[in-house]
């Protein structure tokens, strides 16, 4: 074992303790790091905090630390560590965002909690923080997702989600379903039977079959595996189904 995965081991096990029993929605603080924001206006900081409730960053850069005990915030010291966001925005590394509300998953406050924890050794960059992950994950002091951990102290944190299994599910039954049906656009071009087997069949402009195939509901979102197989999907809004620029209505 080298030093780096010694110091591993026990890194930070109390704060990793609280966060999982956290239910009250205390604050989580990351303190003392070396924040590679990716924010055009943040920019990097040292020596600086990172605050988050739930799954929102609330505070990035110096200084926070000193509001913690008022807040009751669970602290999580990381001397020595880089902090980075975990969703990387290849264009915006490239210089290819024009505006800064154009970047995406940026550790800036009003942003989702995703973020990878790593030694500032391994973090000469994002891009080398990030291959740390891909590469040597046992190394990885934390990887937050929407303010839950993922990995901690190089293993996978305790109740951590499960990634689904990998190929084309199994049909749904959908028997009763109140999505079922036929749905129309505005124009009465485009008609999207969804069937309670889980199949959609459509009719473009009065031309019957035009594109069929499988589909799978997943809370507001649908999937779409046409039997041509390409994917698309589309997504509920109140009583509305909106996909590839269409908007449709139950008929």
């Amino acid at each position: 074992m080298s030093i780096t995965d010694a110091h591993n081991v026990d890194w930070n096990p109390k704060a990793l303790e609280e966060i999982l029993a956290n239910d009250a929605g205390r604050p989580v603080l990351f303190t003392n790091a070396r924040i590679l924001t990716v924010d055009p206006l943040i920019g990097p900081v040292t020596g600086a905090d990172i605050l988050f409730v739930g799954s929102l960053i609330v505070g990035v850069g110096p200084g926070i630390v000193t509001a913690a005990g008022d807040d009751n915030a669970i602290v999580v010291d990381c001397t020595g560590m880089s902090i980075v966001p975990a969703v990387v925005d290849t264009v915006a590394l490239a210089g290819g965002r024009g505006r800064r509300s154009d970047y995406v998953a940026t550790l800036t406050p009003g942003n989702t909690t995703d973020f990878l924890v790593v030694p500032d050794e391994l973090a000469a960059d994002v891009a080398s923080a990030v291959a740390t992950l891909l590469s040597r994950p046992q190394q990885v002091r934390a990887l937050i997702a929407a303010g839950r951990p993922v990995l901690w102290a190089g293993t996978d944190a305790p109740g951590r989600a499960t990634a689904p299994e990998a190929g084309v599910p199994a049909p749904p039954d959908l028997t009763g379903s109140p999505r079922v049906g036929v749905w129309i656009d505005r124009k009465d071009f485009l008609h999207q039977e969804l069937t309670a087997e889980g199949r959609y069949d459509e009719t473009r402009g009065g031309r019957p079959h035009a594109y069929q195939g499988r589909y799978w509901i997943d809370d507001d979102r649908i999937d779409y595996l046409d039997d041509l197989g390409f994917w698309a999907y589309g997504q509920f809004r109140d009583d509305e189904l909106h996909h590839a620029g269409y908007i449709m209505k139950l008929g």
